[in-house]
């Protein structure tokens, strides 16, 4: 299997790859934007893996405009707890650092621990393990990087100081993503793209057949619909006690939309925020 994902051997979404199939030696194609991992979906990967959500930062947008763009498909779901690291060259220490460097969202979600270190310049990367990999082939003695824990055994890194994160309790929910849908039975998870009427009441027609039907819906989103202007589609996840509902709920909404269409069906994955001992991580992996 060939899996398409947005950074490089070391990163978050490697890690998410290799913990949804659940294996060490997976084939990557490292890739250094979202955009491109939906392309590479489209046109030659098997699979994909993008962050749709993060418990702190919220929601990518720019995402679900790259599913729509490129119909591609959600086949899964992984909610991966993120766990940032500070760490430097097997030689540095404390005193010999003078820069860290990490991607945009990591620094951001790491601001208490930057703040208390003010001294320090900080610098952004593509990437937060290509910001440990540039470390180790350079031998920067002065640089730090905020990275994983699988980036610091990747590229040798001594991990300086554990868990740098504003708040503990962080996870990020990533999409598994295939250019075409595949007929599954066993599911119980459904994500919705459809829109509305403008006319008073059209929307909470739709979510009262929801409630109605008792489903958990997990999450609805608003995007702008890109060719018409202050327009806009909803993504919803529902959770479903039997597949049999969903075509139950489809018969009474199609005549309230003016455009639905099945994202994905697929198995609900566990919040490790929510239940810590679901989370079985990947131990010991092999890196290629």
């Amino acid at each position: 299997m060939k899996i398409a994902i947005q950074g490089i051997l070391g990163s978050y979404h490697h890690q998410a790859a290799a913990e949804f199939f659940k294996s060490e030696h997976i084939d990557l194609i490292e890739l250094d934007s979202f955009s491109k991992v939906a392309q590479s979906i489209h046109l030659e990967s098997d699979y994909g893996i993008m962050a749709i959500e993060n418990s702190i930062a919220g929601t990518l947008l720019p995402n679900y405009g790259l599913i729509t763009k490129y119909d591609l498909k959600i086949s899964g779901e992984i909610y991966l707890p993120i766990h940032h690291q500070f760490m430097a060259h097997p030689d540095s220490d404390l005193k010999t650092i003078t820069e860290i460097r990490s991607h945009p969202m990591a620094l951001l979600q790491c601001d208490t621990f930057l703040e208390r270190n003010k001294h320090l310049k900080v610098m952004e990367s593509a990437d937060t393990a290509s910001a440990a990999k540039e470390i180790a082939e350079k031998g920067f003695q002065n640089v730090a990087a905020i990275a994983s824990r699988m980036s610091a055994e990747i590229y040798g890194l001594k991990i300086l100081e554990n868990d740098v994160q504003n708040i503990y309790k962080n996870s990020t929910r990533f999409f598994i993503l295939q250019k075409n849908s595949v007929s599954v039975s066993d599911f119980n998870k459904v994500s919705l793209k459809f829109s509305t009427s403008h006319e008073r009441g059209a929307l909470a027609s739709v979510l009262n057949e929801i409630s109605d039907l008792n489903l958990n819906m997990k999450k609805i989103q608003s995007v702008p619909i890109v060719d018409e202007p202050w327009q806009y589609a909803f993504h919803v996840d529902l959770e479903l006690s039997h597949p049999t509902e969903l075509d139950i709920l489809l018969e009474k909404i199609r005549p309230k939309t003016t455009r639905i269409q099945i994202l994905g069906k697929y198995k609900n994955a566990v919040d490790p925020i929510v239940n810590p001992t679901a989370y079985q991580p990947i131990l010991d992996p092999t890196y290629s």
